[in-house]
């Protein structure tokens, strides 16, 4: 008859339900950090729209220019900052094209104006921010009009906001649905050892003496489920971004190696914590509960 061994139990079901669980972890995350990465990509090309008074000289306009340059919230790229002018001809030729209508023929003279074209930092870019900027350039000599998608931004950062509740909450349940699947799955394989444990404590062994095997499996486990899960993660990411078009520019792997490591770690903490609670309540129990 073979001998059992004090910590070994079945495994097979416990790192293929844990590797399962830490891939949809990270498959979450992954999403939620894209998310971001894409709404910092469209933030970044918010615009805000300059429209100058029509009597402005070259030099007037290079003195606006300067003057806009040097507010505290305008983006910077190469330290260089990023304003761009778009005169009233190159306006009226895209409207002519777009439209096929004249406006020079129909009110005998170019009814629009010339602009400079703002990218805001990031952290500027909330609704009252936006209003506290208008009004700002506003107040500028030979600033006419200041004008930016209100409606858009203010939908953006809305939308963002209930994506990311969204996703916390479903991690949140994710957490919580493993920990519960993971500790009953470790709970069923110890009850093969319950009378080991029991016999163990008769003979004087201290409660660590005995958790200490089976929580060393369980990092195993942990540590190994979570490398299963990351490289399921990894595949699927890779495939998503080989398939999806202009997917890999929203790719941050700085943050996405945090997150595979994170995910690991989690794979070890569930396996430690779900065995100690399943321990600890086997090493509480009485006799007859072990029948």
């Amino acid at each position: 008859m073979q001998k059992r061994k004090l910590g070994s139990y079945p495994s097979l079901l416990i790192i293929i339900s844990l590797s399962t669980a830490l891939f949809l972890i990270a498959f979450t995350g992954w999403i939620a950090l894209t998310s971001k990465q894409l709404v910092k990509y469209v933030k970044q090309n918010i615009e805000v729209q300059v429209y100058l008074d029509k009597s402005l000289t070259q030099i007037q306009q290079d003195s606006v220019r300067n003057i806009i340059a040097k507010k505290g919230y305008i983006a910077y790229a190469d330290n260089v900052p990023q304003i761009n002018f778009i005169s009233k001809e190159s306006t009226a030729q895209k409207v002519l094209k777009d439209t096929n209508e004249d406006f020079n023929t129909i009110l005998g003279e170019n009814p629009y104006r010339d602009a400079f074209s703002l990218r805001i930092q990031e952290n500027y870019l909330s609704e009252a921010n936006l209003e506290n900027i208008k009004s700002d350039l506003e107040q500028i000599s030979g600033v006419f009009e200041v004008d930016y998608a209100k409606d858009f931004v203010d939908s953006i950062n809305k939308n963002a906001y209930k994506a990311f509740l969204i996703i916390a909450s479903v991690i949140v349940v994710l957490l919580i649905a493993i920990f519960l699947l993971i500790n009953n799955t470790i709970r069923l394989a110890l009850y093969s050892q319950r009378l080991i444990i029991r016999s163990m404590q008769l003979v004087g062994a201290t409660d660590w003496f005995i958790q200490k095997p089976f929580i060393g499996r369980s990092i195993w486990h942990g540590l190994l489920s979570g490398t299963i899960g990351v490289g399921l993660f990894f595949g699927v990411q890779q495939i998503a971004v080989h398939k999806i078009e202009d997917l890999v520019i929203l790719q941050d792997y700085t943050r996405i190696a945090f997150l595979c490591i994170g995910i690991i770690l989690l794979g070890i903490l569930i396996g430690v914590l779900s065995t100690y609670q399943s321990m600890y309540r086997y090493l509480r129990t009485d006799l007859e509960g072990l029948y």
